[in-house]
């Protein structure tokens, strides 16, 4: 074996424990990288058939001419199954990808170094299992660390690699250089409940979730909202029913538990009777939405065209929508400004104010609008508005016209605290922010997590400097104050960075 900042040797045996999909995703990727490889699953013939069907992946690569045909035979050469632990003795580095049970981690485990060799490098796929729990039974603990690859394993860039309280720094330090010398983006992160993405991404569900149990809007337009305002690549209806709600449920309850019930976690009863009902989405042909044969995916709330507003009037500053300006005057409309304010008049005196955390129904004033965050007003598609129940029915109009100018399609949600994007962008950058403050992981790994691992449109803490450490410390404090129950409460991180007028981490 090469030096520590080397990880395993190229020549270096690659031994998977587990031959599910994701067991045969890392072994492909491990192949890849030109490791021999061997497979082996307690359940009989079970290391065989991986063997076959990651021979016919490989055999799809070739007639996609992603692969060529020697590069293919030349990688299951180098794979083979094994019937029994005793024959991967050898191996410099064994991965686990058994089931999610921590009893039967362990006794792997424990059986494997009786097997391998001091030098081995032991690994766990646990996505939502302690590493530091896992290596507690083991006589040299050091020597085990987390590999937490994401599905599918050849395709998905990220692993978190996870250091437990006993794992030595220097294999932390082998596998993530190993990791790395796969072409994987390898971030570190501590022991704690969800790692990184799965701890840091659950208001991004939890908040869809949560809106749609107030009745903002229905599930086809709270994910258009999300993707075409927010920037998500999806939204979190089609994406859990994507993912099975019984298996994102089933996280968002581990970390939940694992983190003693902090409220911030807390699960949705309306996805836990979905997964109580079987909806479990896609596999099932029924969540959120209907996948069955021939059924359409419903439309997202549209509102009609309306009479666009000839001039505005721009008061104060409009913070992370201050873009609105240069758009609104490109599209024609006179635009004056008066110094005083963070909002926008219009001529009939309807008053549009960013969502803040606060309803529309709480502004003083009775013609008052709300419009959603976007993640940039120029590229973003939709805006949703929200009007408050005084309002009167021309000043909603008089607000979509606006906004359909600018060309955005509008989709009009109840009147519920911080709306659908500036809520859940505010909880992601504070989860980023308190994770770490908290050491979970550096600033920079968490954003890369976030952006390889599922896709962000924006790190969540690049995010956060550029809405600023003000406005989201504010629209959480309104949405603690709207639903007193921790939920909402600012991280003590982030409230600390706002007092002292700093940027986020």
């Amino acid at each position: 074996m090469t030096a520590i900042d080397r990880g395993i040797d190229r020549a270096g045996l690659v031994a998977v424990v587990g031959t599910g999909t994701m067991g045969q995703g890392i072994a492909q990727v491990a192949l890849a990288a030109g490791h021999p490889v061997r497979l082996y699953d307690a359940a009989p013939g079970r290391a065989a058939q991986a063997v076959d069907a990651i021979a016919d992946r490989l055999g799809r690569l070739v007639d996609k001419e992603r692969l060529s045909a020697a590069d293919r035979d030349a990688a299951l050469g180098r794979l083979a199954p094994v019937a029994d632990l005793a024959d991967l003795a050898e191996a410099d580095l064994v991965v686990e990808a058994i089931l999610e049970e921590l009893g039967a981690k362990q006794q792997l485990f424990t059986a494997l170094e009786s097997v391998v060799s001091d030098g081995c490098l032991l690994a766990t796929n646990t996505s939502s299992l302690s590493v530091t729990a896992v290596a507690g039974v083991l006589r040299r603990p050091g020597r085990l660390v987390g590999l937490h690859f994401f599905n599918p394993a050849p395709l998905m860039p990220l692993v978190e690699v996870v250091r437990g309280a006993a794992t030595d720094e220097a294999a932390a330090d082998r596998a993530h250089a190993t990791v790395a010398a796969w072409g994987k983006t390898p971030v570190r992160c501590a022991d704690t409940p969800g790692f990184i993405v799965n701890r840091i991404a659950r208001p991004f569900y939890a908040e869809a979730f949560r809106a749609y149990e107030e009745r903002a809007a229905d599930p086809a337009t709270l994910d258009a909202v999300l993707r075409e305002s927010g920037g998500f690549r999806m939204g979190p209806f089609a994406l859990t029913d994507l993912i099975g709600q019984d298996v994102n449920e089933a996280v968002t309850r581990s970390v939940w538990e694992a983190l003693f019930h902090d409220p911030k976690f807390t699960p949705s009863l309306a996805q836990r009777q979905l997964v109580a009902s079987g909806r479990l989405g896609r596999k099932t042909g029924h969540g959120w939405f209907d996948h069955s044969e021939g059924a359409g995916r419903p439309a997202p709330h549209t509102a009609e065209p309306c009479e666009p507003p000839g001039k505005v009037v721009v008061h104060g500053d409009l913070g992370p929508a201050q873009g609105l300006v240069g758009l609104m005057e490109e599209a024609g409309i006179a635009v004056t400004r008066e110094p005083v304010g963070a909002h926008l008049a219009l001529p009939d005196g309807t008053r549009l104010s960013l969502a803040d955390g606060t309803t529309a129904a709480e502004d003083p004033f009775p013609a008052s609008v709300r419009f959603d965050l976007a993640l940039d007003y120029r590229t973003a598609t939709r805006v949703a508005l929200a009007a408050s129940p005084a309002a009167p029915e021309e000043s909603l109009r008089s607000a979509i016209g606006l906004f359909q100018a600018l060309g955005k399609a509008v989709s009009v949600v109840q009147d519920i605290p911080g709306m659908v994007v500036a809520r859940t962008v505010a909880m992601l950058v504070d989860f980023a922010e308190d994770a770490a403050a908290r050491g979970v992981a550096s600033p920079e790994d968490i954003d890369t997590a976030m952006l390889t691992g599922v896709n962000y449109p924006r790190g969540p803490l690049a995010w956060g400097r550029a809405l600023g450490a003000h406005w989201v410390r504010d629209t959480l404090r309104n949405l603690h104050h709207a639903c007193p129950t921790g939920r909402y409460a600012p991280s003590q991180a982030l409230i600390r960075r706002a007092a002292a007028d700093e940027g986020l981490l």
